[in-house]
């Protein structure tokens, strides 16, 4: 959904569009949008899992790792990044990402169990690999990003 969103942004604004505001922007419309999306749509039904079930899905795992990656598109981006997760013995469970009129988009979700680092060290490491990149990285637990998209 979110690459959807961005991807419609950069249709809209051009290739020349802030990184910034097209962050904004998306954001802001899946803020708009996330109550429909999780009632299961426009007609408003609710999905069969129980409260509890949903609480515990959206407050998230200290255990998952977010990692965002926006920057102009060059080989070695996901290769960059990728590398730090399996260096310190993180699994990928979700990732996707999106080019855009030369504009790159990527959202990874990774599992910390094994981890050999703590998310602080990550974040550091991504941060280094961000500027040698040329790309922004943010990277986030999960529990902490999905309880900062709350408020």
């Amino acid at each position: 959904m979110i690459y959807r969103i961005t991807r419609a942004v950069y249709g809209r604004l051009g290739a020349e569009a802030d990184e910034r505001t097209v962050e904004q922007l998306v954001t802001d419309v899946y803020r708009a949008i996330e109550p429909v999306v999780e009632n299961g749509g426009a007609g408003g039904e609710r999905s069969p899992a129980s409260a509890r079930e949903r609480e515990a899905r959206d407050a998230g795992s200290a255990s998952r790792l977010i990692v965002s990656v926006f920057g102009v598109d060059h080989p070695g981006i996901v290769a960059g990044v990728s590398q730090i997760l399996a260096d310190a013995g993180c699994s990928i469970i979700d990732i996707n990402q999106t080019v855009v009129q030369g504009k790159f988009a990527m959202v990874i979700i990774a599992d910390m169990t094994r981890a050999r680092e703590s998310a602080s060290a990550l974040k550091e490491r991504f941060r280094t690999e961000g500027e040698r990149l040329g790309v922004r990285i943010y990277a986030q637990r999960e529990d902490l990003f999905n309880a900062m998209h709350r408020i």
